[in-house]
């Protein structure tokens, strides 16, 4: 029952973690297109025009970049506890539970398969936060 509420708590704190990291990194990405100059260079871009792919692009790359950190402190959490042995199986395992591919759980040490589970649910979460935030952004430009 100890172990139990340990990978409880762990997985727990990784949750409000991840959440915090994305949630701020959303917000730094929004305020930083939410300025007065960014909204009249918004207006002025043709959502099909190499600016507006650009425009695309960056979004997606600074999501990408929030979603690749909280993956690899999942990946580092599980060498520590020594869930997944090495780094590459670590962040192997990390990536397939985040994006619920979740092959199987026979890469995670038996005791800590709740911590992936979490992992899991966590990904399909901020991911689906994500594509809400994509579309809002997209809407600034496909509007006009």
């Amino acid at each position: 029952m100890g172990q139990l509420l340990n990978e409880f708590a762990i997985s727990t704190a990784m949750v409000v973690l991840c959440v915090a990291v994305h949630g701020l990194g959303l917000f730094t990405l929004n305020r930083r297109l939410h300025s007065e100059a960014a909204i009249e260079r918004l207006r002025r871009i043709n959502p099909l025009s190499r600016r507006g792919a650009a425009f695309t692009l960056a979004i997606v790359i600074a999501m990408l970049a929030l979603h690749g950190i909280e993956i690899w402190a999942f990946a580092f959490l599980y060498m520590i506890v020594d869930a997944v042995p090495g780094l590459e199986r670590s962040l192997y395992f990390s990536t397939i539970s985040y994006s619920t591919v979740g092959y199987s759980d026979l890469h995670i040490a038996e005791r800590w398969r709740l911590l992936g589970a979490f992992e899991s649910i966590l990904g399909m979460f901020l991911m689906g936060w994500s594509t809400a935030f994509f579309f809002r952004m997209l809407g600034r430009i496909d509007a006009h």
